[in-house]
């Protein structure tokens, strides 16, 4: 009889939240900020540099499939000892905020390339246009959220050095891919990379990750000793 995979397997029940509490603030910014300035005058900060790249409607399958990457690499994060697990979601969180704060203070767009409706590519990359509006762009979250996935492994020597080598590669084709698809430009791209060694390294001091940790602790401590009384209230039924 196959035993069925528990999610503690997969992730610690205690750092769980942190998946969780990442995924929804980031959520959070990107529909909160659009919400709030979406009817706001948006500067289009394109430059030469990015008129040479050429649009690449294939490269929309990296844009698209690096949510895959995502996930796995901040499972894999939130697998490891919690002074870094904390210290890289500590980090997180504060370019999300970072990331908010540019949203309102600085919106931008771009102009979008004119695509023909045929071809299965040409159709994905509409999709894509049809779904998200040109604004939050400036930094770029996947860029940001990509680079992260290489950051938190980076000089780890649990995990093999080819893995390590091929998150560095998929973050740098999500970055690139982020121009050939026109989602994003150069600096769009370069802030997002900034942002994330930046948090990262804000996050490497005490005060910063152990902050993270005592609400961490106080949320886990809330949510897991509740359901320890529940469970034993029933034992006693």
């Amino acid at each position: 009889m196959e035993r069925k995979l528990k999610i503690s397997e997969i992730v610690p029940k205690q750092q769980i939240l942190p998946l969780i509490f990442a995924f929804a603030f980031n959520m959070a910014v990107y529909a909160g900020a659009r919400m709030i300035a979406g009817e706001w005058e948006h500067y289009d900060i394109e430059g030469a540099l990015d008129r040479r790249i050429p649009l690449w409607t294939p490269s929309v399958a990296i844009y698209l499939g690096c949510y895959l990457f995502w996930a796995w690499n901040y499972i894999c994060i939130a697998r490891q000892a919690k002074k870094d697990m904390c210290r890289f979601f500590a980090a997180d969180f504060l370019s999300r905020l970072v990331c908010f704060a540019v949203y309102l203070l600085f919106p931008t767009t771009n102009t979008r390339p004119a695509i023909a409706p045929d071809g299965f590519w040409n159709r994905a990359m509409l999709f894509v246009y049809k779904m998200d509006a040109p604004d939050n762009l400036f930094p770029s979250i996947h860029c940001l959220v990509s680079w992260f996935c290489y950051i938190g492994i980076r000089g780890r020597k649990e995990y093999p050095l080819w893995y390590r080598g091929a998150s560095c590669v998929m973050a740098v084709l999500v970055c690139v891919s982020t121009l050939t698809t026109k989602q994003h430009v150069v600096i769009d791209v370069a802030g997002g990379v900034l942002l994330a060694e930046l948090c990262y390294w804000i996050a490497k001091k005490p005060s910063v990750w152990k902050c993270y940790e005592k609400v961490l602790d106080l949320v886990n401590g809330m949510i897991f000793t509740k359901g320890s009384r529940e469970c034993r209230v029933e034992r006693k039924q």
